[in-house]
């Protein structure tokens, strides 16, 4: 299920060979020096982030308010 509460319907498409080895696959925060600081809190995932940002936001009469 997905934040709207539908079944996703995802395609995969492999990456251009053209583009291999251009693209950055994957990125991670470095968060040593928040943590550092005494931040002790919890973060979101990723999933968690988009849920709340669709039901919160965008799924309201005026997403804008």
């Amino acid at each position: 299920m997905t934040s709207l509460g539908q079944q996703p319907a995802i395609e995969y498409i492999d990456m251009p060979q053209d583009l291999m080895g251009k693209y950055q696959y994957f990125t991670q925060a470095d968060i040593s020096k928040l943590r550092n600081t005494g931040y002790t809190a919890p973060f979101h995932t990723l999933e968690q982030g988009v849920q709340d940002y669709v039901q919160q936001y965008l799924m309201q009469t005026d997403p804008y308010c």
